[in-house]
């Protein structure tokens, strides 16, 4: 059966390329995810080097079941890897996923990477996809990331709480939030002059 998403995806903006991540990107991405303020607020500390490889590896042999599609976050100008993200929770048959698995190294936080990514990402869901529904999701109170969720038309859907065990033994209350096929056009808007603003 033809994949959802081809193996082959990438997506293309002004300052970054969602390439699809390869074991070869695996040393300079590790590198780059040593700096622990990336992790504070996530499941996993990928700071770690072994838990960085673990996650990685699963990310691929998720992709191969079709439940994630990993991406490594390119910096045209510097020709270097930035970050990560990722599509998952990937339903086909109900035109839906999640946005997740993202994160950047802090040299580039508030900037134009995130909302850009966002775009590209968001763009290749409605728009080739044709999906109806995409979630995104952080944790209850990491407020840098709701509030950047929101500034790019995310809605608030509620909070589940215990929603995740966190690799040190902590349970995680997640904030919820999605964009749907009609709020589309009205957000692409929205990020685009976001985008603009940051330029």
């Amino acid at each position: 059966m033809k994949p959802w998403i081809p193996i082959t995806t990438t997506l293309k903006g002004q300052f970054v390329e969602l390439i699809p991540l390869k074991k070869e990107h695996f040393s300079e991405l590790s590198a780059l995810a040593q700096d622990k303020r990336i992790w504070e607020f996530l499941p996993t500390d990928c700071s770690d080097a072994e838990k960085f490889k673990r996650a990685y590896e699963e990310a691929l042999y998720e992709r191969e079941k079709g439940n994630h599609f990993p991406f490594v976050i390119f910096h045209k100008q510097t020709k270097k890897l930035m970050g990560s993200t990722r599509l998952m929770d990937i339903h086909p048959k109900d035109r839906k996923l999640e946005i997740g698995w993202t994160w950047l190294h802090p040299d580039y936080w508030a900037t134009a990477i995130n909302p850009e990514c966002k775009l590209l990402l968001l763009t290749y869901c409605f728009e080739t996809l044709k999906t109806i529904r995409v979630q995104l999701k952080t944790s209850d109170i990491n407020l840098r990331s709701r509030k950047a969720i929101e500034k790019i038309g995310g809605q608030f859907e509620g909070v589940l709480r215990k929603d995740k065990i966190r690799d040190n033994g902590i349970p995680r209350n997640s904030a919820y939030f999605s964009i749907i096929e009609e709020e589309w056009e009205t957000t692409k808007k929205k990020i685009e002059k976001l985008l603009a603003s940051l330029r």
